[in-house]
């Protein structure tokens, strides 16, 4: 059997996994491996910037309060204290590495303002580049400390009396490779690719969280998935995102007659939680309006936001006008995998940091440019726990490969009944519609029999087992709240779902063996 052995594997290549493997690296042998290349994540993708109380008049307790406002409560307020507390520090730290954020003219750094925030607090590189500037800096330290692999996609997780000590991967040419170590990182990123508009790179398929769930670790808070309120798009087709600092600089939404369809809604108008604006944008496309950003109040846009208007241009969307057409894409889930504050799993052996973990720092609802600060803050602790452990190694057992022969949709069927039934707007009956439909198609969990099927077939059930996790936790949660909106109760039950978390988990008998498909557990 061929085997790579390391200290730790860090599966995925985001802010998170990145800073990780910098900072174990220092005195773990650490291996990386990522399903496309160290470029394809989310983080890479990231225009608006880190959220952090910089300015003299700022405070961290200001931060926190705009998050709480925006998760709508239902933040896990222990961890969210730490997110936004030790934010500036975090910002040093990426300086320390090189990461070039925007100065002003007294070289102090620009702050720019985003939805949900009251303050200008969000740093931010390149302009609209942020992302970008910051991931290109961490590969350039990776790439002399790390062993890394690239288009590799991990099938799955080894799991040892009930402790995780590997992963198995294959890449596109089909082969197969196994993988042993201490400490297994999930640092995977979100669920955008099951919905047809998304913010999300193209590699981004749930992966973590369905490989975690076969393994029988617990999952949290999956109903609340983000959809951004400003895709850039035209004539069906998504184009990537539209920042939310372009309505912080100024930006308004309106339709094609000119109507500010913000006015009235929230007393934030344009700058409102996503949530609210994703469906206030949603009812206006239902009614047959287009619906437009007005960037004619921005000087220098070009300059300002170098990314999006580059974006446009290639895309033949003329920014002349002042006018970019936009609406709601999925862009971020607020669930994932339960974790400790020091990025631990119900699974020893497990961790998950970034998007794919639940840490409950962003609630019902993400305030915007807390994401790249969560992974960098996650990182951080999870590296300090896993350098302060001792060496404990587990031996490796090789699981039997199993034929087995799936019935599986397309791809775009999975999105379509996702966008249709779990997206902005949900319902008792889409939502059953939705479990009856992929219940028709979702495998059986036997063990690791999948190591015998395509990368593509893969990330099908993988899709197919995080949409229906998605489902039966939007079906339970029988109120709305943030990202989770039912028009059969729409409105927020406090007395009943107040900081009541939905988790979901596999269990195990006492052969060792996963035999339950799904529980949920409502705390």
């Amino acid at each position: 059997m061929n085997t790579r052995k390391a200290d730790v594997l860090i599966i995925g290549s985001g802010i998170a996994g990145l800073l990780a493997a910098k900072l174990l690296s220092v005195t773990k042998n650490v291996m990386l491996v990522t399903k496309g290349s160290l470029k394809n994540s989310n983080s890479i993708l990231a225009q608006g910037g880190i959220a952090a109380a910089m300015d003299e008049h700022d405070h961290w307790k200001e931060h926190y309060s705009d998050t709480l406002t925006a998760g709508n409560y239902h933040n896990h307020v222990e961890t969210t204290e730490i997110l936004v507390k030790n934010a500036a520090k975090y910002i040093q730290q990426l300086i320390a590495l090189g990461v070039p954020f925007d100065r002003n003219s007294n070289n102090e750094l620009e702050l720019g303002r985003e939805g949900g925030h009251h303050r200008n607090r969000i740093v931010h590189a390149g302009g609209d580049a942020t992302g970008n500037r910051i991931i290109t800096q961490l590969i350039s330290h990776v790439k002399k400390l790390v062993t890394f692999y690239e288009n590799e996609m991990t099938f799955e997780l080894l799991i040892n009396n009930r402790k995780c000590v590997g992963a198995i991967t294959k890449d596109s040419f089909g082969n197969i490779q196994f993988y042993q170590a201490e400490h297994i990182i999930l640092a995977t990123g979100g669920i955008g690719g099951l919905y047809s508009l998304s913010s999300n790179d193209i590699t981004v398929t749930g992966d973590g969280i369905a490989m975690a769930y076969r393994a029988g670790a617990s999952l949290i808070d999956l109903e609340f998935v983000q959809f951004h309120p400003t895709m850039l798009i035209s004539q069906g087709k998504t184009y990537g995102l539209v920042s939310e600092a372009v309505r912080g600089e100024g930006a308004r939404l309106v339709t094609n007659d000119g109507a500010y369809i913000m006015d009235n809604i929230h007393p934030l108008k344009d700058l409102a939680p996503r949530d609210i604006v994703a469906r206030e944008i949603f009812y206006s496309l239902q009614n047959g309006n287009q619906i437009y950003l007005d960037i004619t109040m921005i000087k220098d846009f070009k300059k300002r936001f170098p990314t999006i208007s580059d974006m446009c241009e290639k895309n033949g969307i003329p920014i002349h006008t002042g006018r970019l057409p936009v609406a709601p894409g999925a862009h971020f889930i607020m669930g994932g995998i339960k974790t400790t504050s020091n990025g631990e799993t119900s699974i020893p052996g497990l961790y998950a940091i970034g998007e794919t973990a639940w840490t409950g720092v962003h609630g019902a609802n993400r305030l915007a440019s807390n994401s790249l600060l969560e992974g960098i803050t996650f990182a951080n602790r999870v590296a300090a726990h896993i350098l302060q452990q001792s060496k404990q190694e587990q031996p490796l057992t090789v699981p039997i490969c199993m034929n087995h022969k799936l019935t599986l949709p397309a791809k775009k069927e999975i999105k379509e009944t996702m966008t249709k039934h779990v997206g902005i707007i949900r319902d008792k009956h889409g939502l059953q519609t939705a479990k009856k439909w992929l219940e028709e198609y979702l495998p059986s969990y036997k063990g690791n029999q999948y190591l015998d099927v395509s990368i593509e077939d893969m990330e099908t059930v993988n899709m197919l087992t995080v949409g229906w996790l998605i489902t039966l936790s939007a079906l339970e949660r029988t109120e709305s709240r943030g990202g989770h909106y039912r028009t059969d109760y729409p409105k927020p039950n406090d007395e009943k779902w107040m900081k009541h978390y939905i988790t979901r988990r596999r269990k195990w008998d006492e052969s060792n063996q996963i035999k339950v498909p799904s529980a949920a557990i409502i705390h």
